[in-house]
């Protein structure tokens, strides 16, 4: 399965589970092992993207699905700066704001990634906007819609009903039927899951988790709240979890809150507001020191570019100057805001471009110059956010490979990084895709390996 690294922000666009099947009707089949319905041919460099046809959902963070990757053994294709390349016996993608098409064939050897042209002629319809004076007004752009699930009250138009009547047959009387609450709710979209938690309480007029937090225990109960909350309501109880009480759980902290839209960020704003009365904004400062609240100051601010704004060569160089001279050109110190604000504030196809760009022009990665001029907490949200634009695959499929490697399986971030990804079933096949070509092995095998019982079962089912 060949692979190439996704060209969106936030999380990837929703795709949809497979048609959601009666309760008790026989399980649906393994998605098929590769490739995705080929996309519409890509359009010139600058040119505007064609109108696509409306997915029942809101597109989920503007990820655009892709191939998988290249034979293992062989070395990722070289690309222009800034530019997804197209799947390996696909259709090219759609054209993602802009960036630059051409690539070198599979399997050639590396080249310098070269700059794009300066910009067509100033009459050419669709070439990129011209160069802004530096500090003025960044032009409108489409915004990235909300994901599926960060639209307070958005349900299923679906009768939940038997789904609710399985749910509570599994946990009613003597005994809990965990295969059955395994079957039923990792199964279910967002959408869907918001419909069966209404639908459950005005039914039975109980709270389902409630009813799972009595019946179930350990992280199979974990797992299976993570999912009955949906995927806002368990970024919410992620992050109150992780500022309140002795210490910051950093990592969670980074998993919800960077690489997202701004739509689903101001969703989380909201709905943090809304369950704890507090502004997310005043608890995440009160919790975090010096520059490293100044950094989640900016993202929660939620005004990065989106996904929809062209990368403009003269403002990618402009950038990568800026990046030199707060880092590796200064004697005393770094400029740690000046590129805090430069990754905060740009979409992740800018962030990508700035990637290349900086490798090309000073021969030195913009991850390894971020490595020797940050440290702690700074040094991996800023890494996690350069690593999620340049490859969102990968980097979850590390993301997992982090919580199960060492002594000790790290089961609370496992739990809430196969729930995040398996909200999304075709990004969740590309980091399976991802996994077995960086680590040689099975996810579901590793998974196995880490995990036992229901637990092991239920992480298992979400990946499917």
């Amino acid at each position: 399965m060949s692979y190439y690294p996704p060209p969106g922000p936030g999380y990837p666009p929703y795709q949809g589970h497979s048609p959601q099947p009666g309760y008790g009707a026989p399980p649906p089949g393994p998605p098929p092992p590769q490739g995705y319905p080929p996309y519409p041919p890509q359009q010139p460099y600058g040119h505007p993207p064609p109108m696509q046809n409306q997915p029942p959902y809101p597109p989920q963070g503007g990820y655009t699905p892709q191939g998988g990757y290249p034979p293992q053994g062989y070395p990722p294709q070289q690309q222009l700066y800034g530019a997804p390349p197209p799947p390996q016996g696909h259709s090219p993608y759609p054209p993602q704001g802009g960036y630059p098409p051409p690539q070198q064939p599979y399997g050639a050897p590396p080249q310098q990634a070269p700059y794009p042209p300066q910009g067509p002629p100033p009459s050419q319809y669709g070439a990129p906007p011209p160069q802004q004076p530096y500090g003025a007004p960044t032009p409108y752009m489409q915004p990235t819609p909300p994901s599926p699930g960060y639209i307070t009250g958005q349900v299923a138009p679906v009768d939940m009903s038997r789904e609710a009547e399985g749910v509570r047959a599994a946990m009613k009387g003597l005994g809990t039927n965990e295969k059955q609450l395994i079957a039923i709710l990792s199964r279910l979209d967002p959408v869907q899951m918001n419909a069966l938690r209404n639908t459950y309480h005005t039914r039975f007029m109980r709270d389902l988790l409630n009813d799972l937090e009595k019946e179930t225990s350990g992280y199979f109960r974990d797992g299976l709240m993570a999912l009955a909350r949906g995927p806002l309501g368990q970024d919410v109880y992620n992050v109150h979890k992780a500022i309140k009480g002795l210490g910051t759980k950093e990592a969670i902290l980074n998993d919800v809150l960077l690489s997202r839209s701004n739509a689903d960020l101001n969703a989380i704003k909201l709905e943090y507001q809304r369950v704890y009365r507090k502004p997310l904004e005043a608890d995440v400062a009160g919790d975090l020191s010096m520059k490293t609240e100044r950094l989640f100051s900016m993202v929660l601010a939620a005004r990065r570019a989106e996904e929809s704004t062209p990368v403009n060569p003269a403002d990618i160089e402009r950038d990568i100057t800026e990046l030199y001279r707060a880092t590796e050109a200064r004697t005393a110190g770094t400029d740690q805001v000046a590129v805090c604000q430069i990754l905060a504030s740009h979409s992740d196809g800018q962030i990508r471009a700035l990637s290349q760009a900086y490798a090309a022009k000073y021969q030195r990665p913009l991850a390894a110059v971020l490595a020797k001029n940050f440290t702690g907490h700074m040094e991996a949200a800023l890494a996690s956010m350069l690593r999620a634009a340049e490859d969102r695959a990968k980097h979850d499929a590390d993301l997992l490979e982090a919580a199960m490697k060492g002594m000790g399986t790290k089961d609370d971030l496992l739990v809430n990084r196969v729930v995040r990804c398996h909200w999304n079933r075709a990004h969740m096949q590309q980091v399976k895709a991802a996994y077995k070509h960086f680590y040689k092995t099975e996810l579901a095998r590793r998974i196995e390996g880490e995990t036992r019982g229901d637990y092991e079962k239920l992480m298992l089912a979400c990946i499917a």
